[in-house]
């Protein structure tokens, strides 16, 4: 990755031999393995055993989980938070793992709407939760650094599951709820 790196270096103009770059193929594979980390996780492990008896079926809610990640198409970051809520159906989650699934997914080459989903479906399979919610909303740095270059553009995306589709309550009590 180092070499390909140099390359590129080469190819937009610049000499990899003068002293700030000499190390730079290195701190960019060093970043891009850090920041692409979510490949090498996997649901299970991320969860690691963390669920516990629900004793009750009321909402759970996490928000505000700040993420970074970085748009497939260009490979620049967008970057935001996440709000996460459920409805037990005799487990729920230790807290510190709803960000931690979140994590993984952000640490993958993304787009949101595709993020949004699996995080959602994440959730609804290891929890086999009544219903769970997901919206996120992000600044991308694909659309303000460069294209359109609009700076305070928010894309706002959801996931709605099981009850949170099904129930008009449900889902107005969460959207309620987060903000």
């Amino acid at each position: 990755m180092q070499e390909e790196i140099r390359k590129l270096l080469i190819e937009i103009g610049e000499n990899p031999d003068r002293e700030g770059l000499l190390d730079t193929p290195k701190r960019v594979e060093k970043s891009l393995m850090f920041l692409t980390r979510g490949y090498r996780q996997n649901l299970e492990d991320v969860v690691n055993g963390a669920l516990f008896q629900a004793e009750s079926d009321d909402m759970v809610i996490v928000r505000d989980i700040e993420f970074f990640s970085m748009c497939e198409h260009h490979m620049l970051p967008f970057f935001g938070k996440c709000h996460v809520g459920y409805i037990p159906n005799g487990k729920i989650i230790g807290v510190s793992k709803v960000a931690r699934i979140v994590d993984m997914f952000a640490s993958r080459l993304q787009i949101q709407e595709r993020m949004t989903r699996e995080i959602s479906q994440a959730l609804l399979s290891i929890l086999n939760a009544t219903g769970v919610g997901v919206v996120i909303e992000a600044q991308h740095l694909c659309m303000q650094m460069r294209g359109v270059e609009k700076q305070h553009s928010v894309m706002t995306t959801s996931s709605m599951l099981g009850s949170f589709r099904r129930e008009l309550a449900t889902r107005n009590e969460f959207t309620r709820l987060i903000r």
